[in-house]
């Protein structure tokens, strides 16, 4: 009986996290008059909100509108697309040496240099957006992609947790792969980088999750509309484009729950591999 009332208390609480997002995807299949009478109240009307878990009169026109008469949508998803990808190869590229250096480099002040990273890590956007601001200034790189990508790439917060992966890779393992002639580069590629890779990938799905939905870099370094991306198109439409709303949370929803299914493997593998010590 108590393990049938905790069952009960979790798949309650399952269900209040999960509705949101039905009813997101229930939004997205209503027409013009249900959608406005369920937000009604959005609207200066009395009563509440109404959250149905089904339409009474499903419909795709939302999603014909959005997909075939909304441009602004396909350049705002391709930015999106650009920007994530970007600054994800731009971690890639170096933050996965950054991290092997500080968790098997043997170099001075590599310990201090460390305690940095994570002082830096610590801070939110909003103490270094005046001084990134001026530096994009500087080079010319305001209301430009680029200027995003760079100041992204260099994240702190991906080499801290790649970092705790590589730490695990035992040093028995690399001095055997040293004693076999293999350089520095050679023990990174063929030892460090396999082994670590389930910090990698979690690092990058974790990446994913956040650039595809920021918004206070878009909303500070870009000026210039097209070069929006995806996650400033959404809070623009007005409450009488409700239905575009709903169809564009999902379009924008879908590649998010894509990327952490393949990659919740590797996230999983991950949080063993960290555990796991010498």
């Amino acid at each position: 009986m108590k393990r049938k009332i905790i069952l009960f208390l979790l798949a309650f609480l399952a269900f209040v996290a999960v509705y949101p997002i039905c009813f997101l995807f229930t939004g997205a299949l209503m027409g013009k008059g249900e959608w406005s009478q369920s937000l009604a109240a959005m609207s200066g009307d009395s009563g509440y909100v109404q959250f149905p878990l089904l339409p009474l009169f499903p419909t795709l026109k939302s999603y014909v509108e959005l997909l075939l008469d909304s441009p602004e949508f396909f350049v705002m998803f391709w930015n999106s697309v650009k920007l994530a990808g970007g600054i994800l190869f731009g971690q890639f590229l170096f933050g996965v040496p950054a991290a092997w250096g500080f968790a098997k480099g043997h170099f001075p002040f590599r310990k201090g240099l460390f305690t940095v990273y994570i002082l830096l890590m610590m801070m939110p956007f909003q103490v270094l957006m005046l001084s990134d601001y001026l530096i994009l200034d500087q080079f010319h790189l305001l209301d430009t992609h680029l200027g995003i990508i760079l100041l992204s790439a260099f994240s702190t917060f991906p080499v801290f947790i790649m970092y705790r992966f590589f730490d695990g890779v035992p040093d028995a393992l690399i001095d055997a792969a040293k004693l076999d002639g293999a350089s520095s580069l050679q023990v990174f590629l063929y030892v460090g980088i396999p082994l670590g890779s389930p910090g990698i990938i979690s690092a990058m799905v974790l990446g994913f999750l956040e650039y595809w939905n920021m918004i206070e870099q878009p909303m500070t370094f870009l000026k210039s509309k097209e070069l929006w991306p995806l996650s400033l198109y959404l809070p623009n439409i007005s409450l009488e484009e409700a239905g575009a709303a709903f169809a564009a949370s999902v379009m924008a929803l879908i590649p998010a729950i894509f990327v952490f299914m393949a990659g919740q493997d590797y996230l999983e593998k991950g949080i063993v591999a960290a555990a796991i010590k010498e």
